[in-house]
């Protein structure tokens, strides 16, 4: 997340709305806020040494990252990037050893008054010359000020401002004035409990609404074709054998065999908690349907197992047919 500055050094997260403003707020410890406005104007370095001096390998490598392709950062007389101008000051993974105890002072004091978590809000920087590979990288760094205590939609906080001052060969090249939030995390509500996912609906339409209307009364129905009388499933509205449109219906007895399964174990989907098993029914019929395969644990599943019919209510709306293994009469 980032922070910009607003109203006077209060900060809200980009795009937030104007409830997010923040403002100063009442309720600091007995003597902090003193004690806080003493650390402005004291060093945090003093005669910091950049750890390479400015080299065209590392100028390549922040332009193939930025996508910057501008000739000026390539070949003999290449510069740096003005915006690199912090990156030849940074610690890198092994950190800084040159702060001073000011820098650990105020960070220790904002601990302990609770302002544990950190965030970086904004930064200005200043160019005065450009950077040349070969430059050695020299850089002072204040503390400029510490504020009163802010809210903030991340929490009660204070920002302090630094400045360092960055010099190439002994010229004053460049300076960064750098903003942090200390601030103790706000306490979140708790979410209120999301309802339990419902199990998808099925697309009901002039088609198959018989076939509904069939589970609703705990009859699996199956299409028969009213002239070559074949039996299909899904419902379709012609006969995928004859092409004939004339129909009816049989009644399943409900007995069936597993022909196929699979066990689902990602991706997961709502209102199904994997792993579970997927099985497509041979119908004792001999026509064929997917549907859950119950009373057995998904690793037991096995292609010929015998399954019955039974219908499931897995909601207040809706009811399926399933079938439940070791289903011999």
């Amino acid at each position: 997340m980032t922070l910009v500055e607003r109203d006077g050094g209060a900060a809200r997260p980009e795009g937030a709305g104007s409830r997010d403003r923040t403002h100063r707020v009442s309720g600091a410890p007995d003597g902090l806020d003193e004690r806080l406005r003493e650390f402005a104007g004291r060093p945090a370095v003093t005669g910091g040494l950049g750890k390479d001096p400015v080299n065209l390998p590392m100028i390549r490598h922040w332009c193939e990252a930025m996508g910057d392709a501008h000739p000026a950062y390539r070949g003999p007389e290449a510069v740096a990037p003005p915006t690199m101008l912090q990156a030849w000051t940074m610690g890198g993974l092994s950190g800084h050893t040159d702060r001073s105890s000011a820098h650990e002072e105020l960070f220790a004091l904002l601990d302990g008054a609770g302002y544990t978590s950190v965030v970086a809000t904004d930064c200005e920087q200043e160019y005065l010359r450009p950077l040349r590979p070969g430059d050695e990288i020299t850089f002072d760094t204040v503390i400029e000020s510490v504020s009163a205590r802010k809210t903030t939609a991340l929490g009660a906080g204070r920002f302090v401002t630094t400045r360092t001052d960055v010099r190439a060969d002994g010229d004053l090249a460049g300076t960064h004035r750098f903003r942090i939030l200390k601030y103790a995390p706000a306490v979140r509500p708790p979410k209120a409990a999301a309802p339990a996912a419902r199990r998808p609906r099925p697309v009901i339409n002039r088609d198959n609404a018989g076939f509904w209307d069939g589970v609703a009364a705990h009859r699996l129905l199956i299409q028969r074709c009213g002239d070559c009388a074949a039996l299909r499933f899904p419902w379709l509205p012609g006969c995928a054998d004859c092409g004939s449109r004339e129909w009816d219906t049989v009644e399943a007895s409900g007995a069936g065999t597993v022909f196929s399964y699979v066990v689902m174990h990602h991706p997961p989907f709502p209102a199904f908690t994997p792993p579970y098993a997927v099985g497509l029914i041979e119908l004792a019929e001999g026509v064929r349907m997917i549907s859950d395969v119950v009373g057995v644990p998904h690793d037991e599943v096995r292609i010929g197992m015998p399954v019955r019919l039974e219908f499931l209510r897995v909601d207040e709306e809706l009811e399926l047919p399933v079938f439940r293994a070791g289903g011999e009469d």
